[in-house]
């Protein structure tokens, strides 16, 4: 089997990198010289200087996977859509809103050409890990690509297997991909999930910042002794590495901040700012137009937001409104603020 890929970025190049290992051929391209430079792959993944010249060198049902931005999309399409036959498939697996994919699709659909829009989770580790898969469209589309699809996943030996399954043969969710639903569904999967994901690093955060702000506060339930040396602050990074191990907490991502807070327990060249790639953003809204409650997901997003010092006016409203009614004095801002 041979695919194309166009988007050489964190992801891109890792997927073209696995499928290699797997024998999969894969001819890439990116917009970016240096991104095409850069490919170090197996023999079975070739540069291709051009989208047409990418299309030109796959053998005919052709399969082409667009791994670039959101906003990029639209453009990676043209770029390859004159150059494509009826039949051919069109895979968007970025992180794309779910309601452009329809419109995608039947773009695609007035070249004969099928879309599938493909969710895609694992990271800049997923080369190694395998990607988890949501998948969104035509199923025939998908049977075609399903050589592809279990050599990016990361198998059944990621997870154990449910007893709760029982009577029901595991299908290839079991395996990390799955064909969600039609046009739209692998991307609305994708943008839940990540949604899902900003309240779990959030609440990582919160924890981490109780247990690195108590100091020693968690044992001050009496004066102490005049000579009593003061209480020891927390090791945050050794905590985190004990709940790594057989705590109901336990996860990918509070692996990866023990990694962080192991390797600097202060995290001195992280940004307290935070940012969001829309994903966020996205999920709150389609709760709010379809009348879902998402607390959790609301507060994660807003507190990125807060991250970013957007809440500092609010913060001198309120504290003027004390000062105001009840001449509560408050924390000056520090000079040049």
């Amino acid at each position: 089997m041979k695919l194309g890929l166009i988007g050489l970025g964190r992801m891109g190049a890792g997927i073209a990198a696995r499928l290699g290992a797997a024998g999969i051929e894969c001819v890439v391209h990116d917009v970016s010289p240096q991104a095409r430079a850069a490919v170090s792959a197996p023999a079975t993944v070739s540069v291709a200087e051009s989208p047409s010249a990418l299309v030109a060198r796959l053998p005919a049902p052709r399969a082409i996977w667009l791994m670039v931005p959101a906003a990029a999309v639209d453009d990676a399409l043209q770029s390859v859509l004159p150059h494509l036959d009826a039949g051919d498939i069109v895979i968007d697996g970025g992180n794309s809103h779910p309601a452009e994919a329809a419109p995608r699709a039947a773009r695609c659909a007035g070249f004969g050409v099928r879309f599938l829009d493909v969710g895609t989770s694992g990271g800049i580790h997923g080369r190694d890990r395998g990607y988890c898969l949501m998948i969104g469209g035509d199923p025939q589309a998908v049977q075609a690509l399903a050589p592809v699809f279990e050599a990016l996943a990361p198998g059944s030996d990621a997870a154990p297997p449910l007893a709760a399954i029982g009577a029901r043969v595991a299908g290839s969710e079991s395996r990390g991909w799955l064909h969600c639903g039609p046009t739209g569904a692998g991307h609305f999967a994708k943008m839940v999930h990540n949604g899902i994901e900003y309240g779990l690093m959030a609440a990582y955060a919160e924890g981490f910042n109780l247990l690195a702000r108590a100091g020693g506060s968690f044992a001050a339930t009496a004066a102490p002794a005049p000579d009593a040396p003061a209480p020891a602050a927390l090791d945050v990074a050794a905590i985190a590495e004990l709940w790594r191990r057989g705590s109901v907490i336990g996860s990918w991502l509070l692996d990866l901040a023990a990694a962080e807070l192991a390797a600097d327990p202060a995290l001195g060249d992280a940004s307290p700012r935070v940012g969001d790639s829309g994903e966020g953003r996205w999920v709150v809204q389609s709760a709010v137009d379809l009348g879902v409650p998402v607390p959790v997901m609301a507060a994660a997003l807003f507190s990125r937001f807060d991250s970013r010092g957007e809440s500092e006016f609010a913060d001198r409203v309120l504290s003027a409104m004390r000062r105001a009614f009840g001449g509560h004095g408050g924390a000056q801002p520090p000079p040049g603020s």
